[in-house]
């Protein structure tokens, strides 16, 4: 199983009642629990790992998750608040107001990580979910403890959510250091002030750099490669990235490359059809409104 370990929440997006009044719509979101999703939708096994209230907003996500195949069991539930994130838009840009204090989410404590992963071939990591405690802490830990496990990780930073950024930089360092598998923004590098030569001088076997309608670069020891991105029509970008990372993932599983010893041999030729899929499965996401990631037959349509 590939276990998306991170956040889990509830987008509350601008809408308009049949009245013609403000209101909101809540959609299932959170970066992880999109590439969980995706993952479970592509046929590949997947699993979530996260804090779940018990609370309505917490079932619909736990739903979402089941409707997906996603495996949710090692996800401790509590009868604590989920997390909410408001959008409002201004000039056509999206603001975020999160609600996330004493959270279901935010509160999952280090003990409720799962101490047997003899199920689990991979772990992913990312989001917002790295950045604050006590979950930060939890996914950290559970990332230093994943032996011989591959792990991803999508950092995917939002400077404007950090509250304590030597705190998050020196967790992040950490984490970045155990991955096999990173991706990144050229935002993301700029703001760590790192480099992909320097990824993967640090331990990294694979590292990608998402560049939207410009495609992806694949860096690995052996060189650098450029996959281009696949055409689609542009309704919005909402999870595309976790979309691509998905259909990444779910290209090693397919091809037999899940392993750190795989992935530490694989050439760019053996990676390519893995970055393929990815962006097979993100152009499909970003066709359509919000973050809906295609089942694995609708890539086979197209």
């Amino acid at each position: 199983m590939i276990l998306c370990c991170g956040e889990a929440l509830i987008d509350m997006l601008p809408r308009s009642s049949t009245d013609g009044e403000a209101a909101f719509a809540p959609l299932s979101g959170g970066a992880v629990f999109n590439t969980a999703i995706a993952l479970g939708r592509l046929g590949a096994p997947a699993g979530y790992f996260g804090g779940l209230s018990t609370d309505l907003f917490g079932t619909q996500l736990a739903d979402a998750l089941q409707a997906s195949q996603v495996d949710y069991s090692l996800c401790p539930r509590s009868d604590r608040p989920t997390t909410l994130a408001f959008v409002t838009l201004v000039d056509g840009h999206a603001k975020y107001a999160f609600y996330d204090e004493n959270t279901a989410g935010r509160m999952t404590t280090p003990d409720e990580c799962p101490n047997d992963l003899s199920s689990i071939e991979a772990l992913f990591f990312g989001g917002i979910s790295l950045v604050s405690e006590p979950a930060a802490d939890s996914y950290a830990a559970l990332c230093a403890n994943a032996g011989a496990r591959v792990v991803m990780i999508d950092p995917n930073i939002r400077p404007g959510f950090i509250t304590d950024e030597t705190a998050y930089r020196t967790r992040l360092t950490a984490m970045l250091d155990r991955a096999d598998i990173i991706k990144l923004s050229d935002e993301d590098l700029d703001w760590l002030g790192t480099s992909e030569t320097d990824l993967l001088k640090r331990g990294a076997k694979v590292v990608l750099i998402t560049r939207g309608a410009e495609g992806v670069s694949l860096y690995t020891a052996a060189g650098h490669s450029d996959i281009a991105a696949q055409k689609a029509e542009v309704c919005d970008t909402v999870g595309a990235g976790d979309t691509f990372n998905a259909g990444f993932l779910a290209g090693l599983h397919r091809d037999n490359l899940l392993t750190r010893d795989a992935l530490a041999k694989a050439s760019h030729d053996t990676l390519r059809p893995a970055v393929t899929l990815g962006t097979q499965a993100a152009a499909v996401t970003v066709s359509r409104a919000g973050a809906n990631p295609p089942w694995e037959h609708e890539l086979c349509a197209h």
